[in-house]
């Protein structure tokens, strides 16, 4: 193991994850949903608590580790997610429940993200995770944009897609849509740009203009 990765997975390991969070990670790899890394999950919580989060989309149910661990930085956030598969999201709802969140500020939404993004109103969120179908992340990280408020963010979990974007030997369409978008928003007058090399990455992208 490199010096690199020795310092990745002591920065997972220094994680102290709820057993909420712990059961609902353990569901995750029962099922082979990909959940974010606990470097990352805690992360999402430190950005959810400066943010001062009150209002959350999530585009990627999954098991509900990256709600839950948002929601332990912003507990008096209203969270909205959204997913295609209905039976994840009960798990999730399940997860969140036990987590003692109010069901009133749960807004669960079965349905293609495509479909749903555009009824979502603009600059309204303050935050928005952008976790679903690699293969439209553009479109949903524009969508995310258009949504959050100025001074929100949008964060992308797996923005270094499985170690690929950075090694320039490396194709596909899903490395260069990553590639696309670090680079267009890193050229951008109108966002703050940060990109955590831990776990799988984590693209950081706050707006600072309409």
């Amino acid at each position: 193991m490199s010096r690199k990765e020795s310092s990745w997975k002591y920065a997972d390991d220094i994680v102290v994850e709820s057993p909420t969070i712990t059961a609902a990670r353990a569901h995750a790899i029962e099922l082979g949903v990909e959940s974010v890394s606990p470097a990352i999950g805690s992360q999402l919580a430190v950005i959810a608590a400066a943010t001062g989060a009150r209002s959350i989309v999530e585009i990627g149910t999954g098991l509900g580790v990256s709600a839950l661990w948002m929601l332990t930085g912003a507990p008096e956030a209203t969270i909205t997610s959204i997913d295609t598969e209905v039976e994840h999201q009960q798990v999730a709802r399940a997860a969140l429940v036990e987590a003692k969140v109010p069901a009133n500020r749960i807004r669960l939404i079965t349905g293609k993200a495509a479909d749903v993004l555009p009824r979502l109103n603009d600059s309204s969120y303050d935050l928005v995770l952008v976790d679903a179908d690699p293969a439209s992340v553009i479109e949903y990280v524009e969508h995310a944009l258009r949504m959050v408020r100025r001074g929100g963010t949008v964060l992308v979990p797996h923005a270094l897609w499985k170690d690929k974007v950075a090694d320039p030997a490396q194709r596909g369409e899903t490395v260069g849509d990553f590639r696309t978008l670090a680079a267009a928003f890193s050229a951008s007058e109108a966002v703050l740009v940060a990109l955590s090399p831990a776990g799988d990455g984590l693209l950081q992208v706050t707006k600072i203009a309409e």
